[in-house]
């Protein structure tokens, strides 16, 4: 049975605190595999949370500020450690290129598995795979930064009482998928399209085009709000998202699952989160994130 869900492993930004790791996150996506911004510890908080290097198959970097990477090391090296058996590619803006190369090759060890570097210069799309595309959008932050998104591709849902109508059933199911009409039955006559699920992934950003343009439609947005919205000033000076502004993102964007994370040191009752997201506006599922945390992906539509 196939597997959807973000797998949580660190919240804190610019420093870990008692509570909180530095970031990282693992999205499970049918058999596959997407590590997210491995900030320091994160090799760590894999085995606390019960993630094996075997499970990686992409690792997404929005951008090199520590928090979001310097955990690649040590993943890195732990791949090659147990031999993952199939590659591992890995996305990261361009002009990090030697941040990369820096933190892939930081101490001595023995390479074993192929990691194709797929470094990120434009927005649009990056690579598909069977079940998804994945997809980077530029972000607005002191360095560059790069939101992702993963949508899959729209299917269709065959009624059984439309095809009973038609006498259409068994192998005959198939042939009219294939086809698009069998007999003068046409497909829309007996299914309906369903909407591929959306995954959004936003952290170190002030409010710019490419939040809009992830967020839109996600079954699931992950984003930071890394102050509350007494602290909007330092949140423009320093190219982050309010508790408000990233809800408010949400709502606009008809987004069913909202999980902030990201949180400054400086707040130590997350609630606080809480309570300005749904002031502004947003009411659909709401995860303030814990480290170790599991969310599954909303079912679909």
């Amino acid at each position: 049975m196939s597997v959807r869900e973000l797998v949580v492993l660190g919240t804190a930004s610019q420093v870990p605190t008692r509570h909180r790791n530095h970031n990282g996150y693992l999205l499970r996506w049918d058999g596959h595999g997407l590590l997210f911004d491995p900030g320091e510890g994160t090799q760590r908080q894999m085995l606390r949370a019960g993630v094996a290097a075997h499970d990686l198959n992409r690792i997404c970097v929005t951008h090199f500020h520590g928090d979001h990477s310097l955990g690649l090391a040590g993943v890195i090296q732990r791949i090659n450690l147990d031999r993952v058996p199939h590659p591992v590619t890995a996305h990261y803006p361009a002009s990090g290129e030697h941040f990369f190369e820096r933190l892939r090759y930081a101490t001595a060890y023995r390479e074993t598995v192929r990691l194709i570097q797929r470094p990120v210069t434009a927005d649009g799309e990056l690579d598909r795979s069977a079940s998804y595309v994945l997809e980077a959008h530029r972000l607005s932050h002191p360095v560059e930064s790069y939101g992702y998104r993963l949508v899959e591709p729209d299917a269709r849902r065959m009624l059984p009482e439309r095809l009973a109508a038609h006498g259409i059933s068994g192998p005959d199911v198939g042939r009219l998928l294939r086809l698009g009409e069998l007999n003068g039955v046409t497909l829309d006559e007996v299914s309906e399209r369903r909407r591929g699920q959306r995954f959004a992934f936003v952290m170190d950003t002030r409010l710019c085009e490419g939040v809009h343009t992830l967020a839109e439609g996600a079954d699931m947005l992950v984003i930071e709000s890394t102050f509350l919205d007494e602290d909007t000033e330092l949140a423009v000076e320093h190219g982050h998202l309010t508790a408000g502004q990233a809800a408010g993102v949400a709502a606009r964007a008809g987004v069913r699952h909202l999980v902030l994370t990201h949180f400054s040191q400086r707040y130590a009752d997350p609630t606080e989160f809480e309570r300005q997201a749904r002031a502004a506006g947003f009411t659909g599922e709401l995860t303030i994130a814990q480290d170790l945390l599991r969310v599954p992906l909303p079912k679909r539509r």
